[in-house]
């Protein structure tokens, strides 16, 4: 997501994958602090309302993380997924589970949480009806091929068969077949329990989110802020230790970094490319880059017939290899971008799946060889290539213009290649999954769990969530299904590597730089860190 994404096997590879991840700190913890004042962070507006299974992105997703908890929470520190509402899980062969969640829990309206808060909410979330982008997480409970069938026909169920309340404090959960690590899943905002006002007055709901987490939302106005405040009866252990968070919306994090400097804002979490260079002096040990499982990348539309002929991978693996990623990473980010040589994350460790040099010549800068695979494979479709992406946020207009113009360069063609900036972006993302890209355009991929799997089936799984592109491969597709099933750890991921194989044989997207996550923040705040997924640790830090 983040994107959207669901882990059809999880973290048996995750003790060790963390291991390398290990979270960046700043500040100092020396304790104190107001526990009543709120803190400023910037942000940028949503795509689509806070619904946990209609949330895909990773402005949407910092809020969920703030609002809801669920059966699991991923560690901020390890990413390891541990207990949270959930007191056990059990199963006696990997497809069937029961689930048994703690007391004491409350959404913030006194609503008790119960097994129904969760058999509910998945069931809505399943729903084809419902519409919602994370629907897909469900889709190994038995009965979802009735309530979201994909093949066209209509929707028969409205409720998953595999899942059932059994008490108040418990359900079960059937799946289609095995899966071992499902609920290392079950940390994921997909799966947050709802209070019944979610279903009783949906539009004020939505307006106004309810949830169960350490904060409630105090207010939110569309463009400019959402304010959110500290629950006092909040029951869990990781209470916030500031009053609140004041999230305000910024279309360029320069004028985000500028107001930081200016002492009107507290915390950036994505220091602009612009300001790399300055940062360390002007923020001193106020500021922290630490390695996080994100992958920058160029997707292409496979639903465009001129990107989809039988010599396109030609095409797409000549513009990889005019690529300069060295100089770019070295001089666009100040070498907080390291040049991607496959299609995951290097936190993921060797034990965890990442493949160092998998990419092989088509991550290379040859500016020859990209000239003649390009003419072998048609040429650029109508001449021209127009990189898309969103010019409110994360520096994209820098780089794209730094790979447009590496491209030119390497074929000898000023006008090869152009960017193709979009206004904000929830605009950009509706583009997107409305299928009006005809060009390559920014595929960011932030993980979601430290795993192979969730840097691969998302994104080129046929139809998956967040396959934004519509690539569709049944080589790649039955790799993941036979890993799905799969129970021993080291197997499994073989088989994902795989499949990653297959992703690069087909230039599937274009592997650009792996992404630190970056922070800076005033001096009014302490104990400032970011989680292994680059979003910042909320609720630890103190203000004052």
């Amino acid at each position: 997501m983040r994107g959207a994404t669901h882990a059809k096997w999880a973290a048996g590879a995750a003790a060790v994958a963390l291991a390398v991840t290990g979270c960046g700190g700043g500040g100092s913890d020396s304790g104190g602090g107001d526990g009543s004042a709120v803190l400023s962070s910037s942000w940028g507006d949503p795509q689509n309302p806070l619904e946990p299974a209609n949330t895909n992105e990773v402005q949407g997703g910092k809020v969920l993380d703030m609002i809801f908890r669920g059966l699991k929470r991923y560690n901020p520190k390890t990413g390891a997924a541990e207990d949270m509402l959930a007191d056990k899980i059990d199963t006696s062969d990997s497809q069937n589970f029961t689930v048994t969640i703690k007391d004491g829990w409350t959404f913030s309206n006194g609503e008790a949480v119960t097994a129904k808060s969760f058999v509910d909410a998945w069931n809505y979330g399943a729903s084809l009806k419902n519409n919602q982008k994370n629907a897909y997480f469900f889709q190994y409970i038995e009965g979802y091929d009735k309530t979201h069938p994909d093949d066209g026909s209509k929707q028969t169920a409205d409720t998953l068969s595999g899942l059932k309340a059994t008490g108040d404090k418990t359900f079960t959960v059937k799946l289609t077949q095995k899966f071992s690590t499902f609920p290392d899943t079950l940390g994921y905002p997909a799966f947050a329990p709802l209070p019944k006002a979610f279903y009783d007055n949906h539009a004020a709901w939505v307006k106004k989110p309810i949830g169960n987490g350490p904060y409630t939302v105090k207010s939110y106005t569309k463009g400019s802020q959402m304010s959110l405040r500290t629950r006092a009866d909040y029951p869990g252990t990781d209470k916030a230790e500031n009053g609140g968070v004041d999230l305000k919306v910024y279309t360029d994090n320069n004028t985000a970094y500028t107001d930081l400097m200016a002492g009107n804002l507290d915390l950036v979490d994505d220091v602009p490319a612009a300001q790399l260079k300055n940062v360390k002096s002007d923020l001193g040990d106020r500021y922290l880059n630490t390695p996080a499982g994100i992958i920058q990348t160029l997707a292409f539309p496979f639903y465009d017939k001129d990107w989809n002929k039988s010599d396109s991978d030609k095409v797409r693996k000549g513009l990889s290899m005019a690529i300069n990623r060295k100089q770019i990473t070295d001089t666009i980010f100040q070498k907080t971008r390291t040049p991607a040589t496959d299609w995951t994350s290097p936190v993921l460790g060797k034990e965890g799946g990442f493949q160092d040099g998998l990419c092989g010549d088509g991550c290379d800068y040859d500016p020859t060889e990209a000239k003649k695979l390009i003419q072998e494979g048609g040429g650029l479709p109508n001449g021209q290539v127009k990189i898309s992406y969103n010019a409110d946020t994360g520096s994209h207009k820098e780089w794209v213009d730094a790979v447009c113009n590496s491209i030119n360069n390497a074929l000898g063609n000023d006008k090869a290649c152009v960017g193709n900036p979009v206004g904000t972006f929830a605009d950009f993302r509706s583009q997107i999954t409305q299928k009006k890209m005809s060009g390559p355009f920014r595929a960011g991929w932030q993980m979601d769990y430290p795993l192979i799997q969730n840097f691969l089936q998302p994104l080129y799984y046929t139809n998956a969530s967040s396959n934004d592109g519509k690539w569709s491969n049944k080589d790649f597709d039955k790799l993941v299904n036979q890993a799905n099933t799969e129970t021993d750890t080291a197997k499994a991921i073989s088989l994902f590597q795989d499949a990653e194989k297959v992703v690069r044989d087909n230039m599937a997207a274009i592997p650009l730089w792996y992404q630190n996550g970056s922070a800076g923040w005033s001096d009014r705040l302490s104990n400032v860190a970011l989680n292994p997924f680059s979003v910042p640790v909320y609720n630890e830090i103190k203000v004052g």
